[in-house]
């Protein structure tokens, strides 16, 4: 096995150049997991691991074991080496180098005729990316569409952010224009959430196949989100602002379209 113990081996900095760069990334369809329950994670989503990095006296055994039998390529490292890699504070001794997967509209399967999709359009920060990804695992959503996306889904602050549920998700990105047309010709109601003529959220019927669409918080969404929409809905503001967190508007059209779902089932 091999054994890695300085921070300036060439192997290490091609690692850290995957985990600062997002061209890096995309040039060697390569990125970096850390964390057991993570990299778990990232085996139940299909993806491939590359290589696994550990340190033996930081990792749990068993865990670390089942993780190293996925992949042919083992490297044991030192903590300093670790701690050189690591993006969070927590150390768990382990770092996977995963294969990238595309995220094409042409390879999402919905398992049910009512399926309920969250979109996304040109959200910037990652941490609210990877709240929504949370929740949209939480609500046990069809899919998870990203329109005009603003970063590549593999930062490593989407994958801390979401704890791991950018694999757990089924997840597809494209134009505003591709998405719409996907969900038009596959019979989807878009409720597209902005002031402009609008409705209160709870005034619909999610129940039959729905895309729930979110935009930026300084923006809102595009206008052919607000054109091509079903319905355009909002969701009423009883104090002094008029718009609140997006990742927190994405939940509460989520879980109320989960309600109206498991009150008639």
């Amino acid at each position: 096995m091999k054994h890695i113990s300085s921070t300036q081996n060439a192997y290490i900095k091609e690692l850290l150049k995957l985990q600062e760069k997002s061209r890096e990334r995309k040039k060697k369809g390569l990125f970096l997991v850390e964390g057991q329950r993570e990299i778990s994670l990232v085996l139940k989503g299909g993806y491939e691991i590359d290589t696994v990095l550990f340190v033996t006296e930081l990792s749990f055994e068993e865990n670390l074991e089942e993780i190293k039998s996925q992949t042919a390529n083992c490297i044991e490292i030192t903590k300093e080496v670790y701690q050189k890699l690591a993006y969070r504070d927590t150390t768990e001794g382990i770092i996977a180098v995963v294969k990238a997967k595309n995220f094409d509209l042409d390879a999402i399967e919905f398992n049910t005729t009512t399926p309920l999709v969250l979109v996304m359009e040109s959200i910037e920060k990652p941490g609210n990316i990877g709240a929504m990804l949370r929740t949209a695992d939480a609500a046990k959503v069809d899919a998870v569409f990203i329109a005009n996306p603003k970063t590549d889904l593999f930062n490593p602050n989407i994958i801390r952010s979401s704890v791991g549920c950018v694999f757990t998700n089924q997840i597809a990105t494209g134009t505003s224009e591709d998405i719409i047309a996907y969900l038009q010709e596959h019979n989807i109601n878009i409720y597209s959430a902005t002031l402009q003529n609008s409705n209160e959220y709870h005034k619909n019927d999610y129940t039959k196949a729905t895309a729930l669409v979110v935009g930026t918080e300084a923006t809102g969404l595009t206008q052919i989100w607000r054109d091509q929409a079903t319905q355009n809905i909002n969701i009423p503001m009883q104090g002094e602002i008029d718009s609140m967190n997006v990742s927190v508007a994405a939940a509460i059209l989520t879980f109320e379209a989960k309600r109206q779902r498991n009150f008639v089932q």
